[in-house]
This record gives C-alpha cells, sequence and structure tokens, in this order.
C-alpha cells in the first residue's frame, strides 16, 4: 500500500519543472515566460538598432530639409509679390507620405487633415476636388475614406533623402495626367522640432491663375514661359515639402523605436519577475511533497538536484 501510495504521488508530479497542474487554465509555464522573455529581448534589440539608424538618418534629413526649404521660400516670394486670384473651386490636394511604417502617427497626420479639410465643406473649393496621394501608407487610408476623390498615387518617391529630380518627375506627371483642377494645395507635415510635427497645407498657383495675375500682366510672356513656371514652382513646393516630410518621418521613427525600446525593457522586468516566482514556487511545491511524503531516498537525491541544477540556471538568466 505504502509503495502504491508512493508511485501514486510521484505519478502525480509534474512532468517540468514549474509546469501549471492538471486542469488549471490560462496559466503560462515557466516554459512559456522563458520564450516570451527570448522573443521580447529580441525585438528590444531590433527597436535599439533601428531608433540608432533613425537618429542617423535625422541629421542627414534636417541638413536636406535646410536646402529644400530654400526652394519654397523662392515660390513664397515669386507669389507674394505676384498674388493670383483665384478663378475657380475646383482644388487639387496632393498628399505627402511615404511607403515606410513604423514610425508612430506620420502618416495618419496628413490623412487626417485631408479628410477634415473636406469634411468642414469649405466654400472655397467643391467636395470632389481630385486627390492625389504620394505613398502607400496614406494612399491606403484615403481609399476608404475618401476614395471617389482619389485619382492618382505616387509610391517609391523618397526611399533615401528626396531629391529635386524625384519632386519633378512628380510634378510632370501631374501636369500630363489631365486631371481639371483650378488650384493645389499641398498637404505635408511641418517640421516643429525633433520632437513634434504638425499638418500644414500650402497653396501653389497655377499657370492660368498666373495669366490672370496682376504683376504677371504687366510683362510680356508666352504662354510655355507661363505653363514652365507655374511647373517648375509646383516642383520647388514638392521638393520642399517631401524633405520637411522626410525629416518629420525620421524624427517620429526615432521617437516611436525609444518608446518600444521602453515598453520592452518594462515587459522584460515584468516577465523575469513572474519566471522568478514561478521558479521558486515550483521549487518550494516539489520540496515539500518530497518532505512530508514517504519518498525514497534516490527519489529525494534525483530531485533534489533537478531543483539546484533549476535554480543555477535560472539565476544565470
Amino acid at each position: 500500500m505504502l509503495a502504491r501510495s508512493t508511485l501514486g504521488r510521484v505519478a502525480s508530479q509534474p512532468k517540468v519543472l514549474g509546469a501549471a497542474p492538471a486542469g488549471a487554465r490560462n496559466m503560462a509555464t515557466l516554459r512559456e515566460i522563458e520564450l516570451r522573455l527570448k522573443s521580447v529581448r529580441n525585438i528590444e534589440k531590433i527597436t535599439k538598432s533601428m531608433k540608432m539608424i533613425a537618429s542617423t538618418k535625422l541629421a542627414k534629413a534636417q541638413r536636406a530639409m535646410q536646402a529644400g526649404k530654400e526652394y519654397g521660400i523662392a515660390n513664397s516670394e515669386v507669389f507674394n509679390h505676384a498674388p493670383a486670384e483665384q478663378s475657380g473651386k475646383r482644388k487639387l490636394f496632393i498628399v505627402v507620405s511615404s511607403d515606410k511604417g513604423l514610425c508612430g502617427g506620420i502618416h495618419s497626420s496628413v490623412s487626417k487633415q485631408t479628410r477634415r479639410t473636406f469634411a468642414e465643406k469649405d466654400a472655397t473649393f467643391e467636395t470632389d476636388s481630385p486627390i492625389m496621394v504620394i505613398g502607400d501608407k496614406s494612399k491606403a487610408q484615403l481609399s476608404r475614406a475618401l476614395p471617389k476623390n482619389l485619382v492618382m498615387t505616387f509610391n517609391q518617391i523618397g526611399r533615401d533623402i528626396p531629391t529635386f529630380a524625384d519632386a519633378a518627375g512628380v510634378a510632370d506627371l501631374i501636369m500630363k495626367s489631365g486631371v481639371e483642377y483650378d488650384s493645389i494645395a499641398i498637404v505635408y507635415n511641418k517640421f516643429v522640432s525633433a520632437i513634434s510635427y504638425e499638418p500644414a497645407i500650402v497653396e501653389v498657383e497655377t499657370a492660368d491663375a498666373l495669366k490672370e495675375s496682376a504683376g504677371f500682366r504687366a510683362y510680356e510672356m508666352e504662354d510655355d514661359v507661363t505653363k514652365d513656371l507655374a511647373e517648375f514652382s509646383l516642383a520647388n513646393a514638392i521638393f520642399a515639402a517631401l524633405t520637411e516630410g522626410h525629416a518629420c518621418e525620421q524624427s517620429a521613427r526615432r521617437n516611436a523605436m525609444d518608446n518600444a525600446s521602453k515598453n520592452a525593457s518594462d515587459m522584460i522586468n515584468r516577465l523575469q519577475m513572474q519566471y522568478n516566482r514561478g521558479r521558486q514556487a515550483a521549487i518550494t511545491n516539489e520540496l515539500v511533497d518530497i518532505i512530508t511524503g514517504d519518498v525514497p531516498r534516490s527519489y529525494i537525491v534525483f530531485w533534489t538536484w533537478v531543483a539546484h541544477i533549476r535554480y543555477v540556471g535560472a539565476s544565470a538568466l
């Protein structure tokens, strides 16, 4: 009888140290916690590496942004000295984002600004005004919110630091698209500081609007000159928006990866504490069963060594 009771207790022992009791639900075993710790540590390494890369790219992006702003300032000077009169309400919206993710709400920022502008039902433009999107991220968001207004999208633009050639190519495709519009509005992210940004809208005059401007009518210019000037002004504005949006993206990615690394570190601490508590509880339960039960000496020696090995291995983590 004693041997049978002993064998019954031995059979009821968990096969793995720290395993959940039979019938227990939603209880993480030590093995599962150990696997989670390993996964979270790997994620922490990745997020820290991405943060370092984004910090390096941010310095280059800020230098490119300063150079790109010069193009935008030149446009503003021209339009301020020769303001154009609005002749229609059909406005073309160019939303500037990118194809990459893992950078917080940088893409949803311009998408929300575009949706907010259309939701306000401003009388200065028609509700069926066309939208063109640079970047796959905002394209996916606006295709659900404003599918009827979306007429053209661009991707693979500014995978690294945007160049004027990228902006000129986009402006050329817009001019040749055949989409009818009376004015142009570029929605982009404005760089405020290394930790903040805000959506902004800049207006760009079209060739027809420039022809009707009093400042341009004072000079005798051919139609091709005005058209080329309008296309060049559009390329300048897009280039300035691309460089500033790229700097905001790198800043947001660095901040997002920093927050992700901190969250991973907190999760590692919680899982490590849970693992230690589970290991100590499992060892204590097994020692209590060994001490209070009538167990052969060989069984006691075996589980004592198992507990010692588990303790040494857990302490090395």
